[in-house]
């Protein structure tokens, strides 16, 4: 890894890969629909445009001559896809050929010979009997949701690319994240900002919650963009690995927990606004293969999880 290309580079995950490749000397080449965040602008060279544009992208990949690239761009909120699927389909996947098209020609030029990680999803196994749990690589993969599809297709696209053209690409399928700048309509931040605005509130005083019994696996962003990049280093071209805890929590349990950590005594009150038709009820992965292919494990908490997400509600 000398010269890496980020897309999604201004998104949640994006921001926190930036920063994790930039005490490693190397050249970062970031692209964004939307302006860098932060300190963000000083941590690579920005070129800011929509992967949906072919020419946007090939001038991107003639700039950065990539050695590595790790594709974060997406539409990734489940309701925001379900709401625009062509959208969604556009961006997730045509955006997704384009890009890797752009790869393969410049490969096939002798100019680059990169390795893609594709970052997919966990939703794109749907729903699978208890005893199957936690999900290994070669679960049936069974979308339920419009978001799930898009990233079901993008990852049949990418290896496509790989067994024809033998551009080295891989997939990482993951699991849950969260963690220091995820969005509020994500489930743990959500959860987060509704336990910060009651902390002065009498104990008992109700809290607005969704659906509590789903199951999920989540890491810590950090761990995750640990696993990108074992995965840029380490990974085996023509393979899918999850990017997994191994463990599940129900969203009741994730919510005793914010309580807990956020010192509130509330009660939790269904709001029928916040419940969802829950698609998938459990979705826990195992990390075997992963750890296997590259020496990664986690080495963040839930707890570590909850703590930097209450810290950074509080600024």
């Amino acid at each position: 890894m000398k010269r890496v290309l980020v897309t999604g580079a201004a998104g949640f995950v994006g921001t926190h890969l930036l920063e994790a490749l930039s005490g490693h000397g190397l050249e970062v080449t970031a692209l964004a629909t939307d302006d860098a965040p932060g300190d963000g602008r000083a941590l690579a060279s920005w070129i800011y445009g929509d992967l949906r544009d072919p020419g946007y992208v090939e001038a991107a990949v003639a700039a950065a001559r990539p050695d590595t690239v790790v594709h974060l761009a997406a539409i990734s909120h489940l309701p925001t896809a379900a709401a625009d699927p062509a959208l969604a389909w556009d961006v997730n996947v045509t955006a997704t050929v384009r890009l890797l098209h752009a790869l393969g020609k410049a490969r096939d030029a002798q100019l680059i010979d990169p390795t893609v990680l594709i970052v997919g999803s966990a939703e794109q196994y749907g729903r699978h009997d208890s005893h199957r749990f936690p999900l290994t690589e070669d679960a049936v993969q069974a979308p339920r949701t419009v978001y799930a599809a898009t990233k079901a297709a993008q990852e049949v696209a990418a290896l496509q690319y790989w067994r024809a053209a033998g551009l080295k690409v891989l997939v990482a399928r993951s699991f849950n994240h969260s963690g220091r700048g995820q969005p509020s309509r994500f489930l743990l931040p959500a959860l987060v900002h509704r336990a910060v605005t009651l902390r002065d509130a009498p104990a008992g005083t109700p809290m607005p919650v969704g659906n509590r019994s789903p199951i999920r696996d989540f890491l810590h962003v950090s761990d995750v963009v640990a696993a990108y990049i074992s995965l840029c280093r380490r990974g085996t071209p023509g393979e899918a690995y999850n990017v997994a805890s191994g463990t599940g929590w129900s969203v009741q349990q994730i919510l005793e927990r914010v309580l807990a950590r956020a010192g509130v005594q509330a009660t939790p009150v269904e709001d029928p606004s916040l419940v969802r038709p829950v698609d998938v009820p459990v979705l826990v992965g195992d990390p075997h293969k992963l750890q296997r292919a590259t020496g990664w494990s986690a080495t963040r908490s839930f707890d570590d999880i909850i703590d930097d997400l209450l810290h950074a509600a509080t600024l």
